[in-house]
């Protein structure tokens, strides 16, 4: 009886030790967030235009030949 109780604690403390030891840190908290304000539409705007004009001056090449 003394040899099993032995061993159950012995197996109790190595089950206890390992959940310890295989335990996983907890989540990081959320990043700053960046703020997005009219900049943003305004870049992708000017973005549109310059692509327009350069579209229409393509157009206007291959209409010239």
């Amino acid at each position: 009886m003394k040899n099993f109780l032995l061993i159950l604690l012995t197996l109790t403390i190595a089950l206890i030790l390992t959940s310890l030891a295989m335990a996983q840190p907890g989540l990081p908290g959320d990043p700053a967030q960046a703020p997005i304000d009219g900049g943003l539409g305004l870049l992708a705007a000017a973005g549109g235009a310059y692509a327009y004009k350069k579209l229409k001056g393509r157009n206007n090449e291959s209409e010239d030949v």
